[in-house]
């Protein structure tokens, strides 16, 4: 069930200081607004310019406003998206953006501000990310959804507003009497996202007014199994490296061994928790054939797995981004 704005707020009980990913729209300004308001002092934001947009410097100039009105400290970064062979721009904003986010921690290890970072995405988002997942065919990790708190290298990553719905968000910012910057991207439907969101969802909610509960609930029992595979990777992958957690590379001799299901399930584990990187279904599948073929030395591997390449070095996979 979704809950009102100042409940999920009340609610969040993150380590502090705390930084908010503000990126100008309504959500995050809602997000910064209310944790400035619970925790002064203890607030940092942090907007990424991805200059993708004619409208990226009003974006810009809002969370400048916002932060100087609020007495908030604001890094602005500013990024180059570079969408690799068969990746979305707007996945490779993302994965620019979070990149971006992790250097600045990274940069900043004194800082804890930078450490413990608060994202908007609401429970409207966690619908339309389901439905595109599944739309995409998606298994078990893209139809988990948003988890609402994670590691992501040094940063513990949160999303307090996954259970309170985007028309909930605004009437709170109305009634605050803040404004925010609309994306007019939102209404571009060339974007598949923008499809579910304007054509599919209110025709799914009129034939089924509780689908975006329903959706959470499957998402939650999809997390749930998603926690359990990646335990099995784990133990697989302690096993492989004698012991070690995660390594660079890992040993082929030991890959082989694996049947298929789970030398599946621990190579999509170890390059998207050491790497970052999610390789497609096709991708994944032509990576276990090259395995297959891998028993003798002279077999190459050099395959596209992602934003880099899955590379064979003597007895060993492993891993390089563009």
């Amino acid at each position: 069930m979704t809950q009102p704005f100042e409940a999920a707020i009340a609610e969040f009980a993150p380590p502090l200081p705390l930084t908010v990913a503000l990126s100008g729209g309504a959500d995050s300004t809602a997000l910064l607004l209310g944790c400035a308001r619970r925790w002064p002092g203890q607030v940092h934001a942090v907007h990424v310019n991805h200059g993708l947009q004619a409208s990226a410097s009003r974006f810009e100039a809002h969370c400048v406003a916002l932060c100087n009105g609020l007495g908030v400290p604001l890094r602005v970064l500013a990024v180059h998206a570079h969408a690799a062979s068969g990746e979305s721009p707007e996945d490779a904003a993302r994965r620019a953006r979070y990149g971006a986010i992790e250097a600045l921690a990274q940069e900043n290890t004194a800082h804890d501000a930078f450490k413990t970072i608060a994202f908007a995405h609401n429970a409207d988002d966690q619908t339309e990310t389901f439905l595109l997942a599944l739309s995409r065919g998606s298994g078990v990790p893209g139809l988990s959804g948003m988890p609402a708190q994670w590691q992501r290298g040094v940063l513990r990553c949160y999303r307090p507003l996954l259970s309170v719905a985007a028309n909930d968000i605004r009437a709170w910012l109305r009634d605050q009497g803040q404004g925010w910057v609309e994306d007019p991207s939102n209404a571009d439907q060339r974007f598949t996202r923008n499809r579910i969101r304007h054509s599919v969802l209110p025709a799914l909610r009129q034939a089924f007014p509780h689908v975006d509960d329903a959706v959470a609930r499957s998402a939650r029992h999809l997390a749930q199994a998603q926690r359990l595979l990646e335990a099995m990777a784990q133990e697989d992958l302690e096993r492989l490296l004698g012991g070690q957690a995660l390594a660079d590379a890992l040993p082929l001799a030991g890959l082989r061994e694996l049947d298929g299901e789970r030398q599946a399930n621990l190579l999509r584990y170890w390059l998207k928790s050491r790497f970052g990187a999610a390789p497609s279904t096709a991708q994944l599948a032509e990576l276990q054939r090259q395995l297959l073929r891998c028993s003798t030395r002279g077999h190459r591997i050099h395959l596209r797995v992602a934003h880099g390449f899955a590379l064979r070095q003597g007895p060993c996979l492993t891993w390089q981004p563009d």
